[in-house]
């Protein structure tokens, strides 16, 4: 199992699927830990009766069908599916009509979705996702890039309440790939992909709700988690390719004298 995580960290998030179907095969007796453990770029799937699309992750799904956040209802139907309380409707409702602001605010576009459940020791849990395409012919409104996705999944788990206080425990994990295709300027075919994923544990007052709680978080880890791939990536990659490769402007003012 802990080779099978290892694997699944370093493949490149397309190959995702096709790699964790193969693990599934090898190890029948850990799909539940591998299917629970393991993150894959987020699908997308239209409720026909909203006329919406929504994500879907292992927070939604029941057997072979998936719950919508706009309906409460599964697709393909399934009568007896796992629904959330009233209460927890409520406020699954209100969070996808907040985070779908956040989400246009943040991303210029995309699709978003959050599901709420009860938890296992009291207290609930909720997750929250979005899934932005960034190419060309996605959701990208300046189309620099020829494919580029980033998929985003934040899964809260909330305590039950103690003295007007909860606890919050955040795990959030981020999927990007990107490739750029820039012939006519002679740098050609360029991909970059990975994943990274942190944890935050917070105790905070309930005063002004839950949603605000898992917003402001969520808020600040999404920031943490894009300082983090922008440096590790972005600059590293940055960093090999100007010491193998100098700009052109850096090889002049190296030549001496003639």
């Amino acid at each position: 199992m802990e080779a099978a995580m290892g694997l699944m960290r370093r493949i490149h998030p397309k190959q995702a699927e096709t790699a964790l179907s193969a693990l599934l095969s090898l190890l029948p007796d850990h799909s539940s830990d591998l299917l629970s453990q393991i993150d894959q770029p987020l699908q997308v799937l239209c409720d026909m009766e909203c006329g919406k699309e929504f994500l879907l992750c292992e927070y939604n799904r029941d057997g072979d069908s998936n719950r919508s956040p706009w309906s409460n209802k599964y697709h393909p139907p399934l009568e007896d599916g796992l629904c959330p309380s009233p209460e927890l409707r409520k406020l699954e409702i209100e969070a996808n009509d907040v985070f779908a602001i956040y989400r246009d605010q943040y991303y210029e576009g995309g699709i978003s979705s959050v599901y709420a459940m009860e938890g296992d020791h009291g207290g609930f849990v909720a997750c929250f996702l979005i899934k932005k395409d960034g190419s060309k012919t996605g959701h990208g409104r300046r189309g620099y890039l020829q494919e580029g996705a980033w998929d985003a999944i934040h899964v809260i788990e909330v305590g039950p309440e103690e003295e007007g206080t909860a606890h919050y425990c955040l795990t959030s994990t981020v999927m990007l790939s990107l490739t750029t295709n820039t012939e006519t300027s002679g740098s050609g075919t360029f991909n970059l992909s990975g994943s990274i994923r942190r944890q935050m544990n917070m105790d905070l007052p309930i005063e002004e709700g839950h949603l605000c709680n898992m917003g402001r978080m969520i808020e600040e880890m999404e920031s943490k988690l894009r300082y983090s791939l922008d440096q590790v990536y972005f600059g590293k990659t940055k960093e090999m390719v100007c010491i193998l490769r100098p700009p052109s402007e850096v090889v002049q003012l190296r030549m001496p004298d003639s």
